[in-house]
């Protein structure tokens, strides 16, 4: 169900808590540096919050009526959204935001305790990634680099797409590591260097069809950047966006015939499980994955107890 969205705005708010919400607003957008995004997704789960408190509490609720909230108050806010059919993964974001929220109020002064942090969030089932069969996942590359994406995509844009689902399949990069290589990375050597989450570098193999692939997209390219540019450009020279790759993987799942889940997303999983699967060590994925911990990259490729005991009996020489 479709979460509806209650804007701050819109709200009768107590005076002080109008205030206290533009000074967290502020913090969250300055020294907490929060992506738009997530500013304006908690900005609706405050909303929501602080409504549904007008109603229960019978008033807008000032700021001693936050520091006064028990545990019961914030259960039923949980459940009036579980009620209403907003998913688990929403709800917990509701009272992370929440919780933030409260505990900037009390670094503040502005209240001395919450009992938000006592709160238990919604359990969420763990959703694993989908790899595609290797021939599917092959499929999708050659898709990528046969047609232009959309038919007003510049010729050029082929190549390109080629270039850059190699790289998720072949390297197993995230698409936002892909998209952030910049022009000096080319031409690539057998190996390159990839900026993963948290600012974490990392070293992966390329194979020579995507080295072959990218030299073929940046001859192909009508526009020079410096070395400090994007490798990946988009159709008028700018950086390539995220949705104009996802909108070409939709494009493409449609005419392999492939479920919703062929993501690109899904091309790094491809890579991982196709690796696992030829014998490749977990250890050695994880390093490649870029994951921080090996438990990490036994839940992504969702290895069972039956497989681990296989290596076992395999490999310990007294197994």
């Amino acid at each position: 169900m479709t979460e509806a969205r209650i804007s701050l705005e819109a709200l009768p708010l107590a005076p002080d808590v109008a205030r206290a919400l533009d000074d967290w607003l502020a913090w969250l957008g300055g020294p907490r540096q929060a992506a738009a995004n997530t500013i304006k997704a908690y900005s609706g789960d405050i909303a929501d919050f602080l409504a549904f408190l007008a109603e229960h509490l019978g008033a807008p609720p000032d700021l001693a009526a936050l520091e006064g909230l028990h545990v019961r108050d914030y259960r039923a806010w949980q459940a009036r959204r579980a009620t209403a059919g907003v998913s688990a993964a929403s709800r917990a974001r509701g009272l992370a935001a929440v919780r933030g929220l409260m505990r900037f109020l009390v670094k503040r002064g502005r209240i001395a305790a919450t009992v938000a942090t006592a709160v238990r969030a919604p359990r969420q089932a763990k959703r694993q990634p989908r790899p595609l069969a290797a021939d599917d996942a092959k499929a999708v590359v050659s898709a990528a680099g046969a047609n232009p994406a959309g038919a007003r995509s510049p010729a050029w844009t082929a190549p390109r797409d080629e270039a850059l689902f190699l790289l998720l399949y072949g390297a197993g990069l995230r698409i936002g590591e892909a998209l952030g290589l910049e022009r000096r990375a080319a031409p690539l050597g057998e190996t390159f260097r990839v900026l993963g989450k948290g600012g974490k570098t990392r070293i992966v193999p390329a194979l020579p069809a995507a080295r072959d692939a990218v030299d073929a997209y940046l001859a192909a390219c009508p526009f020079q950047v410096g070395p400090d540019g994007p490798l990946f450009l988009g159709a008028r020279g700018g950086p390539l966006a995220d949705g104009v790759v996802r909108r070409r993987m939709r494009e493409i799942r449609r005419m392999l015939g492939l479920p919703e889940s062929a993501s690109p997303h899904a091309l790094r999983h491809s890579f991982a499980t196709h690796l696992l699967e030829a014998g490749g060590d977990l250890r050695s994925i994880q390093e490649l994955l870029g994951h921080a911990g090996l438990s990490t990259t036994q839940r992504y490729l969702g290895v069972d107890k039956a497989r681990l005991l296989k290596a076992y009996a395999s490999a310990h020489p007294r197994a």
